[in-house]
């Protein structure tokens, strides 16, 4: 958020099971649409925020699972706690905001006395929320009755169901519309406050998020029954919410147009990206190019012999990769390798895609480009930290020459085969 020199273009507040993420989707396609969009457009002055009912414990596995980018924010345990930044820094502020009137040695008992309720696994139970499973015909009675209990015992708290099986306890104070208008006033007060939010959801626990004020929303196609018949009594004719025709992912870019808040075309639905380079900044290169190379390395590409030379205008006769192993060589060998790699993966589960991309203008037309670069081959990933330094070629501005490229495995994900692992 430091790279943040004013408000936010935009903030994108998205839930993730079945919202950003499609688990009915084995290739993640949607997924990789939307995150070339927000690197190659959006990540230099805008803000992503992940809102999930997930712990902190089964997001991170989500995030091994899933070709998932870096979020700015992080929200996390149905609204009852807040992340910033890639090392998760918690926000004290909120924690101390839920604890009135919350006492969760008092939830436990009362909901004990419950034997339609089924706690849910360790990883799941926080100090500001208290899960349970519950079948969707007992839910109505149960939720009533609870509620007038813990009330009677002088706590004010939030039940909310959601996904025709799960059941939450949460402060009044949570939940994830709460915790997005904390999130918004304290981004206003530090003037970083968006321009444009659009919130994205598909189950009971999102509906608050599209209360907030001000607020575009979209609700994804495949949204569950409690989401939409919120929709039905509160929403609709609301020209500020919407119902997409488009499921998970692909929803959230179809919303991106709808509402026009920025470009919703993304990289990877050009079909030809050597020929149309039309780019727009150091970050659009860098999108097209590491979708380019995925298409090649998957036997993609159509005349594949046509290539070879404009990859070699791209990258300068002079310029050095080095390799995550260590070893440096000249950029056009790097290329001549490339060539030979041309559908390696065919028929595989190969996909590439770049998370976190950072510009900075050393010199005149001349940029720094930090990013992470993963690959997902069968069920294994690997990520470097990358560097790259780009110039504005001076006889076509909208074109850049890379001049060096410098990757450095990431912790825990470097790799046994350094073979493969081209560039």
């Amino acid at each position: 958020m430091d790279r943040l020199n004013g408000s936010a273009n935009l903030m994108i507040v998205s839930d993730l099971d079945f919202t950003m993420v499609d688990h009915d989707d084995p290739e993640n396609l949607a997924l990789l649409r939307f995150n070339a969009l927000w690197e190659a457009y959006y990540r230099h002055n805008s803000l992503l925020v992940f809102s999930t009912g997930r712990s902190p414990t089964i997001y991170g596995e989500l995030r091994k699972q899933k070709p998932l980018l870096t979020p700015d924010i992080t929200i996390m345990s149905v609204g009852t706690e807040i992340t910033y930044g890639e090392s998760m820094v918690p926000d004290d502020g909120w924690k101390q905001y839920l604890d009135h009137k919350w006492n969760r040695d008092i939830v436990m008992e009362e909901t004990a006395k419950f034997p339609e309720l089924t706690l849910q696994s360790e990883t799941e139970q926080r100090p500001h929320k208290v899960s349970f499973y519950l079948e969707k015909g007992k839910a109505p009675n149960v939720t009533q009755t609870l509620s007038k209990r813990l009330e009677n015992r002088g706590l004010d708290v939030k039940i909310i169901y959601s996904n025709g099986i799960a059941l939450d306890v949460l402060p009044q104070a949570a939940g994830k519309g709460q915790a997005l208008a904390f999130l918004l006033e304290k981004l206003k007060a530090d003037e970083q406050g968006p321009i444009n939010t659009l919130v994205c959801g598909d189950s009971g626990n999102d509906a608050e998020l599209f209360t907030v004020p001000e607020v575009n929303g979209v609700l994804v196609s495949n949204a569950q029954e409690e989401l939409l018949q919120w929709y039905a009594e509160n929403a609709r004719g609301n020209p500020r919410i919407i119902h997409a025709t488009e499921r998970c992912a692909a929803a959230i870019v179809q919303a991106i147009g709808n509402f026009s808040l920025g470009p919703n075309v993304s990289p990877r639905d050009i079909g030809d990206l050597m020929s149309n380079r039309k780019v727009h900044s150091p970050s659009h290169e860098v999108v097209m190019f590491y979708i380019f190379y995925e298409r090649w390395r998957r036997g993609e590409v159509e005349n594949p012999e046509q290539y070879i030379q404009k990859l070699k205008s791209v990258f300068h006769s002079t310029g050095n990769f080095v390799h995550p192993s260590g070893i440096d060589q000249p950029m056009h060998q790097t290329i001549d390798t490339l060539a030979k790699a041309f559908g390696d993966k065919t028929g595989k589960d190969f996909r590439v895609w770049v998370d976190c991309i950072s510009l900075a203008e050393v010199s005149l037309g001349s940029w720094l480009v930090k990013f992470d670069k993963w690959e997902l081959s069968g069920n294994e990933s690997r990520g470097c930290s990358t560097k790259a330094l780009m110039n504005a070629k001076v006889d076509v501005p909208d074109e850049y020459t890379w001049m060096h490229l410098h990757h450095t495995w990431l912790d825990d994900v470097g790799g046994q085969d350094d073979v493969s692992w081209l560039l």
